[in-house]
């Protein structure tokens, strides 16, 4: 409707939208969590202030002001909600997923999330604590997925190339190397 009515150039909307699917997309998400897989001083500072380590990647602005990192670990997973609407971590992740906005997520995430985790294909064992976290315009939330098993021997860039956005909200796990 902008465009018809002339107020916006569709070739500066064509490009905006290009860069977040395209150029950010989850790349950014994808290459801090590399970081912190074969850079454990980056790890700890990401874990203990995340706005600040993703800034040193040269990541960070709008929707992305203020971030914590979650660690999955083999005793805790955690997913990431927004209830009230859907903010999301744009400068990071790209544009969020059509499911992140939709009601039946944004409320079942809360009353079941393992529920919602195995429609996702994700079983979480029963001894694994889940945690779900509500994304803000105040906070919003980036998951630091476990390293799969196999890539030990994996550069930084061959690992980020593993790393999906769905790891990076927490609906899924970073896939072993073919």
């Amino acid at each position: 409707m902008l465009v018809e009515k002339g107020l916006v150039d569709p070739a500066a909307l064509d490009a905006l939208i290009d860069t977040y699917e395209h150029k950010v997309g989850p790349r950014n998400g994808a290459r801090v969590v590399a970081r912190a897989w074969v850079d454990p001083a980056y790890k700890r500072r990401l874990l203990a202030d995340a706005t600040s380590a993703i800034a040193e990647l040269g990541y960070g602005g709008a929707q992305g002001e203020h971030m914590l990192a979650l660690e999955n670990t083999p005793q805790v997973h955690n997913l990431v909600v927004c209830t009230l609407c859907s903010c999301y971590p744009w400068s990071v992740l790209g544009l969020p997923p059509a499911w992140y906005k939709s009601a039946p997520y944004r409320s079942r995430a809360v009353i079941d999330p393992r529920g919602v985790l195995r429609d996702f294909g994700l079983e979480i064992a029963e001894d694994v604590e889940v945690r779900v976290w509500d994304s803000t315009a105040e906070l919003r939330y980036l998951v630091l997925p476990e390293r799969p098993a196999g890539a030990e021997e994996m550069s930084e860039d061959q690992l980020a190339a593993l790393v999906t956005r769905d790891a990076m909200v927490g609906v899924a796990k970073v896939s072993p190397p073919a």
